[in-house]
């Protein structure tokens, strides 16, 4: 055994080259440059007893400078000496503290930054065994990166920005920042969001970097959301005809709805269910409906009543409501007052920024006689552009260019400065109309619905109208944009791309800009002698009492140049097993009455011409004979039910995501700027979220 022994000894001798003394000399004098300049060859070494593993790991490669004596050795030393070490002084911590809220904190001791194994599954590296077998290799990939922005320079560490305000430092695994090396160079560069990751190694982030160790508790993603709240009601519950036969609502033609919810399976999450508004959702389509005939009314109405595909013991009926448009040519000169949030909360990319992206798009419609006015309003209000010709383009992308976000959110001072500025532009035969922009955070000032609410219909009697637009998600406070449009007799919507930017301000802007029918109320009576019970599906939030119909004091909602509204009922006939309410042992007054078997329902419609005080009528009879659903139907139907999926209701019982997939495509139809096939995407993405 002594004898092989020792010829294994000869032969290693014997295999290994002999040393080049210049060559050792020089990468010792190269370290101890490289380490100098960094820590500064004044610090005392540090006991290594109390130090984790990893730091002894980058201590014993420094070792190893002085004890490599092959030429694998020499290179494997060369390649450290590149990198460099780093420690943190009280001068260099200041670089390394973040400014936002977010504890990091960054070890005082040197540490050589690992080359990972990018072929390493990042599950398997879970122990200071796995991390220390895939020291020495090449390269590292960034599975799980531990920061989303670091700045780059080639001679000093930047401030790094954390990604969120999750993450905490306590006693926890430490984040591995490591990356091709160059020495003397502390930098990181593209690093993506947090993210969290099991085992005791947190995270790894590639770039250009020499070793930094960054201890922290938990890397969590961001939070679904900070601070939204939703306008919604519980959705409405299936009705009695013989205790209440008359349904009362007003018209909506808000889509605000819809593009959160897309919003939200775009991110990978559910919406919330306050945040599904059913009636917002069907009336963000486009469907054929027969156009107004001249007639005395400046819309439509057309009714069809077919199979519900949930329940076929019941039926749906639909009314759909088509405005007029009117020629372009004739449209009055427009003044508009853009009323933006420049706030701190404001300043993501989804907020002012596609928000200045979107006014530019709008502003190629306008026509040169329109008149433009910014106001903004952040600690306080100011008007940033006086009223301004909508042909003088450059000097509108001017001022808007010129925006930035800041500050806190005074709502109540820019809305009643933007109200001046509105009355001062404000000529017989124009239409003036505010467009607030805002995340829908108004955390200083008039921060009440209710206060907004009568603040608002206060002032729209002076002929100015006011639509939200929504940016952004986080502090999307949406109780507070709806009574805002509501109140204001104008559209609420929701802009999360450009594209839905597009579709509001381009394709529907003179909808959301002329009104052609105030206060349009609709009230439907179901005959008892053929309907047993009912269901509005949506307009929770636009319910109206029955007297309120008659009561021209009562506001309602507009309709718009070319607008469309379309609303479902579910009804169940008379005799059918789907009636969920026993039968009154008194009945009721209106139990007595008799109606035609031919009849389904009776249709009422109130609406006022803009700027008159008395509502006119509307009134038809709806047949009771069902119709084989067209496209546009099945469409509507489809987008109900997802709603309701959406909502967790439980009155679609197992028709699933699947089934509105079925139905959606079927009544696709020509679908010309792709929205039905988005919306069928959707659909499949919230049934893979759901599981």
């Amino acid at each position: 055994m002594t004898d092989d022994l020792d010829d294994f000894k000869k032969a290693l001798t014997a295999a290994t080259p002999p040393l080049d003394p210049a060559r050792r000399s020089e990468t010792l004098r190269m370290a101890q440059e490289n380490f100098d300049v960094v820590q500064g060859s004044r610090n005392a070494a540090r006991p290594m007893s109390d130090r984790p593993w990893w730091a002894r790991l980058g201590q014993g490669a420094l070792t190893m400078l002085n004890t490599l004596t092959s030429r694998g050795g020499l290179a494997a030393t060369t390649a450290l000496v590149a990198v460099g070490f780093l420690i943190v002084t009280p001068q260099t911590r200041e670089l390394l503290t973040p400014g936002g809220s977010a504890d990091i904190v960054l070890r005082e001791q040197p540490v050589a930054a690992p080359k990972v194994d990018p072929s390493l599954d990042r599950r398997d590296l879970r122990s200071e065994t796995d991390l220390a077998n895939a020291v020495e290799m090449e390269e590292v990939e960034a599975p799980q990166p531990a920061f989303e922005t670091f700045a780059s320079d080639d001679a000093n560490m930047a401030a790094i920005a954390p990604a969120s305000p999750t993450v905490s430092v306590k006693q926890a695994p430490a984040a591995v920042v490591a990356g091709r090396t160059r020495a003397a160079a502390v930098a990181v560069e593209s690093v993506a969001r947090p993210q969290a990751m099991d085992g005791s190694v947190a995270g790894y982030a590639a770039g250009n970097t020499v070793g930094l160790i960054i201890e922290q508790d938990t890397i969590a993603p961001p939070p679904e959301s900070d601070t939204e709240t939703f306008a919604n009601e519980a959705p409405n519950p299936v009705k009695s005809v013989t205790s209440e036969p008359v349904s009362t609502f007003s018209v909506d033609v808000d889509t605000a709805s819809w593009a959160v919810v897309r919003s939200s399976l775009t991110l990978g999450r559910l919406p919330p269910a306050d945040a599904v508004r059913i009636e917002e959702m069907i009336n963000y389509f486009p469907y054929d409906y027969a156009a107004p005939d001249g007639g005395a009314a400046p819309f439509q109405p057309t009714v069809t009543v077919s199979a519900t595909p949930w329940n076929p013991d019941t039926q749906l009926m639909r009314i759909g409501l088509q405005g007029e448009m009117p020629a372009l040519a004739d449209r009055p000169p427009l003044n508009l007052v853009f009323l933006i949030d420049t706030s701190g909360s404001m300043q993501d990319a989804d907020k002012l920024p596609l928000l200045k992206q979107s006014f530019r798009l709008m502003l190629a419609e306008l026509r040169p006689e329109d008149q433009i006015a910014i106001v903004t309003y952040a600690g306080s209000a100011g008007q940033v552009l006086a009223p301004t010709a909508a042909g003088d383009r450059s000097t509108i992308l001017a001022a808007l260019d010129r925006l930035e976000a800041g500050g806190s959110t005074a709502g109540q001072a820019g809305l009643q400065q933007a109200y001046q500025v509105a009355e001062g532009m404000a000529d017989d035969g124009e239409v003036s109309r505010i467009i607030l922009a805002t995340d829908g955070d108004f955390n200083v000032g008039l921060n009440d619905p209710e206060a907004m609410k009568t603040y608002i219909a206060d002032k729209r009697d002076t002929g100015t109208y006011l639509s939200v637009l929504g940016f952004g998600r986080g502090n999307l406070v949406d109780a507070t944009m709806q009574a805002l449009a509501q109140n204001g007799n104008g559209q609420a919507a929701y802009i999360d791309t450009l594209s839905e930017a597009r579709k509001v301000l381009v394709d529907q802007l003179t909808g959301a800009l002329f009104p052609i029918a105030g206060d349009v109320k609709v009230q439907v009576e179901f005959n008892p002698v053929t309907v047993a019970e009912y269901r509005l599906i949506g307009y929770e939030t636009r319910a109206l009492r029955r007297e309120d119909f008659n009561n021209d004091a009562i506001d309602a909602g507009e309709i718009g140049a070319g607008h469309q509204v379309t609303a479902l009922y579910e009804v169940t006939p008379v005799g059918s097993a789907a009636i969920l309410n026993d039968p009154l042992r008194y009945g009721s007054a209106d139990a007595t009455t008799t109606g035609p078997d031919s009849e389904l329902a009776f249709l009422r419609l109130r609406w006022k011409e803009p700027g008159e005080d008395t509502s006119r009528l509307i009134e038809q009879p709806i047949g009771i004979a069902t119709q084989t659903p067209d496209g546009d139907m099945r469409f509507a139907t489809a987008i109900a039910g997802f709603g309701q999926l959406l909502r967790g209701s439980d009155y679609v019982g197992g028709w699933g995501y699947g089934d509105a997939v079925a139905l959606a495509t079927q009544g696709r139809g020509v679908d010309a700027f792709g929205y039905r096939a988005e919306a069928i995407t959707l659909m499949r993405l919230a049934d893979s979220l759901s599981r």
